[in-house]
Parts: C-alpha cells; sequence; structure tokens
C-alpha cells in the first residue's frame, strides 16, 4: 500500500482517503483548501489504489461503464487501511471521491474506528447499496454527503438514479440518528474534485 502524507503529521486528526493518479495531482490543492476552511490541524494520508474497480468495491458487480467489471476488494483493502490506523490518541477519518466516497460509506458499516466519513459525489448508484444500508447500522458520529446538480442527468440508466440512490442514503442515515450533511454542489461529476473533497473532510472536522 503507498502513501502519501499531506498537513501537520503531528496532529490527532488523521484524514484517510483513497485515491488515484488524478486525485494526487490535485491533493495539494485539496490540502490547501481545507487548511483555508478547517485550519491545518489535520494530517492527511493519501492511499493510491492499484486496480480502482476491484479494491474499492464491496461485491462483484458488472460494468456499468466502459468493460471492467467491479470487484469485491474492498474488504482487502479496508483491512490494510484499519492496520495503519492503531495510535490510540489518534481521531481517524475516512472520505474520498466518486467510488472511494463509496467505499468509505460502505467501511463505516463494517466499523466503528472512523469518527467520521466525508463521501464526496460517491458512486451510491452501485447496484445493492442502497438496499444493503436500510438492512445495516452505520457506525460512524458524523456523515457529509455531496453530489453534482448534474450528475443524475446522463443518460446510462444505473448512473442517473445517482440523486434519488444519495437522497436515499441520506435519509437511512439521519434516521438513524447520526449527524448527516447533503450538499448539492454545481456542475457534473468531474468538476471541482478538489474543492468537494476539501469542503466534505472540512465538514468532518468541524462536526462535534
Amino acid at each position: 500500500m503507498n502513501c502519501f502524507d499531506f498537513g501537520n503529521e503531528k496532529s490527532s486528526n488523521v484524514l484517510i482517503q483513497p485515491v488515484d493518479e488524478h486525485d494526487l495531482k490535485l491533493i495539494e490543492s485539496e490540502v490547501k483548501i481545507i487548511q483555508e476552511l478547517a485550519g491545518d490541524d489535520f494530517h492527511l494520508v493519501a492511499i493510491k489504489i492499484g486496480n480502482w474497480n476491484a479494491d474499492l468495491s464491496p461485491w462483484c458487480s458488472p460494468a456499468v461503464f466502459g468493460k471492467e467489471d467491479f470487484g469485491n476488494g474492498a474488504t482487502d483493502t479496508l483491512e490494510e487501511i484499519t492496520g495503519i490506523c492503531t495510535d490510540p490518541s489518534k481521531t481517524y477519518y475516512l472520505g474520498g471521491y466518486s467510488l472511494a466516497g463509496l467505499f468509505s460509506l460502505w467501511a463505516a458499516y463494517q466499523t466503528d474506528l472512523f469518527s467520521g466519513v466525508a463521501a464526496a459525489s460517491p458512486s451510491v448508484w452501485f447496484p445493492g447499496f442502497t438496499d444493503y444500508i436500510k438492512d445495516h447500522r452505520i457506525r460512524t458520529g458524523a456523515v457529509y454527503l455531496s453530489l453534482g446538480d448534474r450528475e443524475e442527468k446522463t443518460k446510462n440508466p444505473v448512473m442517473r438514479t445517482v440523486g434519488d440512490c444519495i437522497r436515499q442514503t441520506y435519509e437511512s442515515i439521519k434516521d438513524q440518528g447520526i449527524r448527516c450533511s447533503l450538499e448539492w454542489n454545481e456542475g457534473n461529476h468531474f468538476k471541482d474534485v478538489d474543492i468537494r473533497c476539501a469542503r466534505a473532510f472540512s465538514w468532518i472536522l468541524g462536526t462535534p
């Protein structure tokens, strides 16, 4: 597992973010925005994911765009991440963008290790996910969700359900008494990735 450290490595607030090559190019901008919004009391650990569709998917599912199917590597990825979150003096938060956002949400149903989840434009359209959360209880204290206001306006029949799915996710988490925010951003899925992630983590850091 390749990890990249940003921010204040002595901070007790540790932000864990699974990333790909594109995210890494934007990560310094993201960190700067978090510092502007929430201060510099955080240590961000960016974890490079080798196979995005396989390593972040909670279960196997056919491809919904392109030809690459989704694997079921999320359990192994979560095990590796929990292996680096072992300092009891630290407070750990998990978050990410797109499929990494979905992974972060799913992870919070598996463990109570993370004090908050920052899911920016998460892939909650993932087949079976909204059914899964109806039957399980999330194990974190705060959840931030966001979506671009054009993300559900797509021709792809699976991905265009994302708006309804994130509304269902928000209501399900809120009904469990969890502090939860849903923010709508301007644009499609590919706009302002660094800004959206920074807002997500900043909100989580500011949650009591």
